[in-house]
């Protein structure tokens, strides 16, 4: 009975399986598993060439608590126990944190999250071998969560993962997460790729991620996404999860995103990337139909920078993009996607469609101008606004802060607490717009008005598109 059982599974896989070989799968196209044979093959080789460079992350903050207790933290409790012996005394407490790596580059140039390392004292890196590392920080990028890092091996050569292309993935490849879950050491898991340009998965600005089913736990993030040819696909960042374990929905930052940043920084010294200088809305199907097009799709732009990568390309309002390098946009998202992609001083090749004809443009990136220069100036003085931080709003201070890149004007960019701009109510992002009844449009404008003495100040602020006046008294 076993072996008519055993004879009966063997046809019912193998009949199904070699109809569709005995089709034709050509030379270099992917295959779908052809026998039992090739179902039972394993990952093993692969993952011996590829795990020595995934490395564990261990990070150090000390974190400066009040004495006493946790409930000095709390309003409430600092009311009663203001006189209990130590309260108010900083104390110091260590945070750890763990999370994975992968090295880059054979001198040791390692890829991880920015949230594994955020705020760390010390940062320690430990490879396959045991051989354990101190680590100090490259650069940062809070926009992609990624961070890079850098560890002196000697003459020692490192092994690597090479970058591979994730615009080559495809919904159904194979692919491996590996890292450290749970601090329990160097895990493999495999799946595969459950879907491709995810957006609104984190609070990350530039978020475009690989969706994988391969289980994905803490600790695993910035460990590696690999592809069956052996490179980087993405830097697994993110899980989908109620209950802090892996529920089969993990997200990877692809690897084309971590070359990007990773280039950008080598021949920068600091992480700049192109700026458009052009925004727009996604086309939806009655936008689609207006325009007379087939589908919706692509980035119908509604303004341009003047001066700007865009401007000077010939892009023009009420143009639709369809792709960058042949790459298809199909909302805002994907576009500063693919812009953030590529690197300052090449071209990149838009296409275009205006007045219903496709159009090809050269556009020559650039990063985001400094004009005006910021002038970053700290108000003192008998003032509302003292103690308040501001600079003139330039598209490469709006990129370095995340905000609005057409946006003019003062802006406050830091408050000390306390200060009597932090009490009147000022915040982070105010935009200076009057002050008593005189228009402000730079820095040495707002110096010279708030020199002047009043018995009572009004200042009009354009907090986050809205209109606020505030009225003080001298």
């Amino acid at each position: 009975m076993g072996i008519f059982f055993r004879l009966f599974c063997t046809l019912v896989l193998a009949g199904p399986l070699a109809l569709l070989a005995a089709k034709g799968v050509g030379a270099g196209e992917k295959q779908i598993p052809s026998s039992r044979a090739d179902i039972q093959k394993s990952f093993a080789p692969l993952v011996k060439k590829v795990a020595p460079s995934v490395v564990n992350i261990y990070a150090r903050k000390i974190v400066r608590r009040r004495g006493g207790s946790l409930l000095f933290d709390d309003p409430f409790f600092r009311r009663f126990f203001r006189d209990a012996p130590g309260f108010g005394l900083p104390r110091e407490q260590l945070k750890n944190s763990l999370g994975s790596g992968v090295i880059v580059r054979s001198d040791g140039l390692i890829v991880t999250n920015n949230h594994v390392i955020a705020g760390a004292d010390q940062i320690n890196v430990v490879l396959a071998d045991r051989r354990k590392f101190a680590a100090t920080i490259v650069t940062t990028d809070e926009k992609t969560d990624l961070a890079i890092l850098k560890i002196q091996p000697g003459n020692s050569k490192l092994p690597f993962l090479e970058l591979g292309n994730s615009d080559d993935l495809e919904v159904g490849d194979l692919v491996l997460a590996i890292g450290n879950p749970f601090g329990v050491g160097q895990t493999v898991t495999s799946g595969i790729v459950s879907a491709l340009n995810r957006t609104q998965v984190t609070k990350s600005d530039l978020n475009y991620f690989i969706q994988t089913d391969a289980a994905i736990n803490p600790g695993n993030s910035g460990g590696a996404l690999v592809s069956m040819d052996g490179k980087l696909a993405g830097v697994n960042t993110a899980i989908f999860s109620k209950s802090g374990g892996s529920l089969g929905i993990g997200f990877a930052v692809p690897a084309n995103m971590v070359r990007a940043v990773v280039s950008g920084m080598i021949k920068n010294g600091k992480l700049v990337r192109p700026w458009l200088g052009a925004s727009g809305q996604g086309v939806s199907q009655e936008i689609a139909l207006s325009l007379d097009m087939a589908r919706p799709t692509g980035v119908l732009i509604n303004r341009v920078h003047k001066g700007a990568a865009a401007d000077s390309a010939g892009i023009r309002v009420g143009d639709v993009v369809l792709s960058i390098n042949g790459h298809e946009v199909n909302d805002p998202k994907g576009l500063e996607y693919r812009m953030a992609t590529l690197t300052v001083g090449q071209t990149a090749f838009l296409k275009v469609l205006r007045a219903n004809t496709p159009i090809t443009l050269n556009l020559k990136l650039a990063p985001p101008p400094e004009v005006p220069p910021r002038k970053i100036t700290a108000l003192t003085g008998r003032q509302p606004l003292a103690g308040a931080t501001v600079a003139n709003m330039s598209p490469a201070l709006a990129d370095e802060f995340g905000l609005d890149g057409f946006k003019k004007g003062v802006i406050v960019i830091e408050l000390n607490e306390g200060s009597p701009a932090h009490r009147l109510g000022f915040l982070v992002g105010d935009f200076v717009r009057t002050v008593n009844g005189q228009k402000v449009t730079t820095v040495p404008q707002l110096l010279s008005l708030l020199k002047n003495r009043a018995e009572r100040w009004r200042i009009d602020v354009d907090r986050d598109g809205k209109s606020l006046n505030l009225v003080i008294n001298g």
